[in-house]
């Protein structure tokens, strides 16, 4: 590249995807010098949130009931469906792309005078701009996301005064490992001597306890140290602070979500002399919760389901919400995954919930090639399978087949979800 800087975020995030040789290079001596040499040190509660599945929702509840409490809150997560600032929320907003540019600016010129020309990754590059991006606009609380794993994601460079780690299954295992037990303990990485480390999962791997303990973090366990019960309506949780009656279910649908949402609870327990929550904000917060792609059922008929689900323990949960909805005509999919997932083991979950397939390709180099998914549902017994060239053409034919009273279901990957998206709101 020139020495001419990107003036457009287009531009920008054109340059940080060049910067570093692998698109995952997991490891905190990169990101951790450019952070000291830009001088990024929050003085808010930092909350961050790891896990297999479940960390959008809980990160979006955070985000909905402290906002509801009066906070100025900074949330990043990732990935993305349709626009890059969707990664960056400031207040509740989208960031602006002018300031994201600020703040990738000042990333770059701390990477490039420290002296050793430290090249980044797209995510530690977009990590550090994040936060730079939420201290200067005087956040009260920042929320973030893992990106993958935890102990050597960028993310782990900013120390965590409260660690959620939502739950732990099989994906990223060439980055991870293999087993529960050696993904457990990456995701435990982001837990602090003496703060809380809020665990989702109702069996943990035994290596998050040990590390917890080994760590010194504060361990507070779903269904010992805190949980909830459904009751007609509403539900109850019981945590840190005491017990709770009579809450209002969050927006965001799926039984899993009450699990998610205990944690969010026991979490803001922990941080209550720093970010006292009163009860009719958290009401507010998880009546008012909205996050794009997550058992995200849009009105209309036939009726559309979105998920952005694309391991075995999501498609687990994906499969029990299918089968909470209750019976209906006919359910088809419109299913595209990345190659390096386990797409056997997700097909074995839902294939028999749906009755028509439309296997679609996705983009290079780690979409899987429809006759792919087409092959791993035909070994599981399907016999008929419609194979397209993407997304959105795989929707356009489900829509022509439905009927009326009919479903049908987008899911496999973030890139399938926003495909179909895009492909509606150009319609």
């Amino acid at each position: 590249m020139s020495n001419k800087r990107p003036e457009e975020l287009a531009g920008w995030l054109a340059y940080i995807e060049q910067q570093h040789p692998q698109t995952i290079a997991l490891g905190l001596d990169r990101v951790g010098r450019v952070r000291d040499a830009m001088g990024l040190a929050p003085a808010v509660p930092v909350i961050t949130v790891a896990g297999t599945n479940g960390k959008g929702s809980t990160c979006a509840m955070l985000e909905a009931i402290l906002t509801a409490a009066g906070y100025r809150v900074g949330l990043y997560t990732s990935p993305h469906l349709l626009r890059y600032n969707e990664r960056v929320r400031i207040g509740g907003l989208e960031a602006d792309a002018a300031a994201l540019v600020a703040s990738f600016a000042r990333v770059e010129a701390a990477r490039t005078e420290s002296g050793d020309n430290t090249r980044l990754t797209y995510f530690e590059f977009g990590t550090l701009a994040a936060v730079d991006l939420f201290l200067r606009s005087a956040v009260d609380v920042l929320v973030l996301e893992v990106g993958m794993g935890g102990r050597l994601d960028a993310v782990n460079v900013f120390d965590a005064d409260c660690a959620i780690v939502t739950s732990v299954g099989l994906d990223h295992m060439d980055y991870l490992g293999n087993t529960r037990e050696a993904i457990g303990y990456e995701k435990a990485g982001i837990f602090r001597a003496g703060r809380p480390a809020v665990i989702a999962d109702p069996e943990p791997p035994a290596s998050v306890l040990a590390h917890a303990q080994s760590t010194g973090a504060k361990l507070l366990c779903i269904g010992r140290d805190f949980g909830y019960a459904r009751e007609r309506g509403h539900w109850s949780f019981w945590g840190p602070a005491g017990r709770r009656s009579g809450l209002p279910e969050p927006a965001l649908q799926g039984a899993i979500q009450l699990q998610n949402a205990s944690a969010v609870l026991a979490a803001l327990d922990t941080q209550n002399e720093r970010l006292p929550v009163s009860a009719d904000a958290l009401r507010r917060g998880l009546t008012g919760v909205r996050l794009g792609g997550r058992f995200q059922l849009l009105p209309g008929r036939p009726t559309l389901v979105l998920d952005v689900g694309h391991n075995p323990q999501a498609a687990a949960v994906l499969a029990q919400n299918l089968a909470d909805l209750g019976p209906c005509s006919g359910t088809a999919a419109v299913f595209g995954m990345l190659r390096d997932k386990d797409i056997a083991g997700v097909v074995k979950l839902l294939v028999r919930h749906i009755d028509r397939w439309y296997a679609c390709t996705l983009p290079p180099p780690r979409g899987a090639q429809a006759s792919e998914l087409a092959q791993a549902l035909r070994q599981a017994g399907v016999d008929r399978v419609r194979e397209f060239e993407n997304p959105a053409r795989a929707y356009a034919a489900a829509c022509s087949a439905a009927a009326e009273n009919d479903r049908i279901i987008v899911f496999g990957s973030f890139h399938t979800v926003a495909d179909v998206i895009a492909a509606r709101e150009n319609s």
